[in-house]
């Protein structure tokens, strides 16, 4: 494949579901300022790969046809949580195999309050074989069930490692002071570590703000080659070093709590794009992960090889996570604190990491950063991490 770079991003401040603005006002607003970042027109765009979840057949078109009418192929990604980053390796995936110059990948998602539930009650629903999997292992709650599924992770870990209950709301605590800077984050208030306790036990380790809140907002990226940059005189643009996407193993359906959410498929497509790219997780400098739930920031730690398996709670309290330590991770304040509308996180982690890189991020700014890694997961099941690099 050709190199690919991202010459262009943009992201809407992320919203409640109380603010009800509308994805046909998100989505083109992320986009034009992507196209903007880029110094191009939409003209030049020749595919784009658009994400979202909740919503009628084509609300893709619908998004783009606000940019302009002419005739490009316009693709409609759902894959739940990982949506966003689906669209983009799609996107990268046609650039680097010579197929088109320049695509653009926009994600955005409109929610309703409250927990995610089904949305259709007369058909199989395609989470069924996940839940089936938990109960075989313990039994189903009335707690929202994305927390059972996660919560359930925490529960495994705790009963492998010992893990303290604080160590899992550490990382909300953390997520809570890395978005105070971030002025498109939802939630920008700090949170003490008792604050976080005392919240309303949701499930297993897991109290109320230590799940990601129903969001909407949009976030966009324009990719191209490095002969179309070059022809837009952009020189030494960040650029995708190595990216996969995994599906679901055999073992996701097996014995493990971990398993079931993931933890297997970021342990693999992280080694995937370690190999592609040359780098190891000892050479990152800022790594946006998918912390819907602190669970899965923790066992993610591992699966993406920041830390030897068993350790994460050493690598928390040692502030190894943050600012001044080995790998400051979400410094967006990430799905827990910026947000999560669901189509729009990958390219929103996406945006982060690439201001990151060019040192755009003010007070957020990890310093130096030149190497940043991204995970991005959603249940059904996908799970894409990609790594990017600015020399």
């Amino acid at each position: 494949m050709r190199r690919v770079n991202v010459i262009g991003v943009g992201m809407t401040p992320f919203t409640t579901p109380k603010a009800k603005i509308p994805y046909t006002e998100m989505g083109p607003t992320a986009a034009r300022d992507a196209l903007k970042d880029a110094g191009i027109e939409y003209k030049e765009i020749e595919q784009a790969y658009t994400g979202w979840v909740y919503g009628d057949s084509c609300a893709g078109e619908k998004v783009v046809y606000k940019l302009g009418l002419t005739g490009i192929p316009i693709f409609n990604v759902n894959n739940n949580c990982s949506t966003g980053s689906n669209a983009l390796f799609l996107a990268r995936q046609a650039v680097g195999a010579g197929i088109v110059e320049c695509a653009l990948a926009v994600g955005f998602e409109q929610m309703a309050p409250g927990a995610l539930g089904a949305v259709f009650s007369d058909r199989p629903n395609p989470m069924e074989d996940y839940f089936l999997t938990m109960i075989k292992m313990q039994p189903m709650t009335a707690a929202p069930p994305a927390a059972q599924l996660f919560g359930s992770a925490g529960i495994e870990y705790q009963n492998k490692y010992g893990t303290k209950p604080e160590t899992f709301a550490r990382i909300s605590v953390k997520a809570r002071k890395h978005a105070e800077h971030n002025e498109r984050a939802v939630f920008r208030t700090l949170l003490s570590l008792e604050e976080v306790m005392a919240a309303p036990h949701i499930f297993g380790p897991l109290t109320r703000f230590q799940c990601c809140p129903p969001t909407c907002g949009a976030a966009a990226a324009v990719v191209c080659s490095d002969d179309f940059a070059k022809k837009h005189n952009i020189s030494d643009p960040v650029y995708i070093a190595g990216q996969s996407m995994i599906t679901d193993f055999q073992s996701s359906f097996a014995n493990s709590l971990m398993a079931i959410v993931g933890y297997d498929m970021t342990a693999a497509a992280a080694k995937a794009v370690y190999k592609e790219s040359g780098i190891g997780p000892d050479d990152l400098d800022v790594v946006e992960l998918h912390d819907c739930f602190t669970a899965n920031e923790l066992i993610t730690y591992e699966g993406l090889g920041l830390t030897p398996e068993g350790s994460a709670e050493k690598f928390i309290e040692n502030n190894d996570n943050t600012y001044g330590g080995k790998i400051v991770t979400n410094p967006s304040g990430g799905l827990l604190s910026k947000g999560h509308p669901l189509g729009a996180t990958g390219l929103a982690q996406c945006a982060e990491l690439t201001w990151q890189l060019r040192g755009q991020c003010g007070k957020r700014q990890v310093e130096g950063a030149k190497i940043g890694l991204q995970h991005n997961i959603g249940l059904g099941g996908a799970c894409v991490v990609t790594m990017y690099r600015k020399n």
